[in-house]
């Protein structure tokens, strides 16, 4: 193919393919859980387009093809909130994820004022732990989401971005 994977600034003409990318993507994940109303298979194109107005949102390309999305927001106590970080199942294992994840990082703690950041991920989703982990979060605590799966919650400062960038 000879094309590169290339991280951008998502635009409101990437709603469609991040809405169906993120249905894709999440598939995986609902079925570890047994339960397919998981919050990214329900979210709707118009809340898509809403975040892409508002939040932090990159994409991956490959050409004009979006491979990977995540998206972020800065909440009042100065965290950011990363989510719905997703590659194509066909480009996962090749680094795209934390890429998106230093995208998303850089942005939220230069441009939004970020102190620390944010993730959650259910607590069967081990390949997730292992990127996070990998890329400098540390568990904090639980939750339950209101879908009922069992979250993992993750931090780290945003000083420690440019360590692991």
């Amino acid at each position: 193919m000879g094309m590169s994977v290339t991280i951008s600034v998502a635009t409101e003409q990437d709603a469609e393919q991040i809405f169906r990318l993120q249905y894709l993507c999440f598939q995986g994940e609902a079925a570890l859980y047994g339960n397919y109303r998981i919050a990214p298979l329900v979210q709707t194109l118009d809340s898509v387009r809403q975040e892409l107005a508002s939040d932090c949102v990159y994409v991956a390309r490959l050409g004009e093809e979006v491979v990977g999305s995540v998206r972020g927001t800065v909440t009042e106590d100065g965290a950011a909130s990363i989510g719905r970080l997703c590659v194509h199942p066909r480009l996962q294992g090749h680094g795209i994820g934390a890429r998106l994840l230093r995208a998303a990082e850089s942005a939220l703690a230069g441009e939004r004022g970020a102190t620390k950041f944010r993730l959650f991920t259910g607590h069967r989703s081990e390949g997730n732990l292992r990127l996070y982990r990998r890329v400098g979060y540390r568990t904090v605590g639980t939750s339950e989401g209101s879908d009922g799966v069992q979250m993992i919650v993750l931090e780290k400062p945003a000083d420690e971005f440019a360590t692991t960038a």
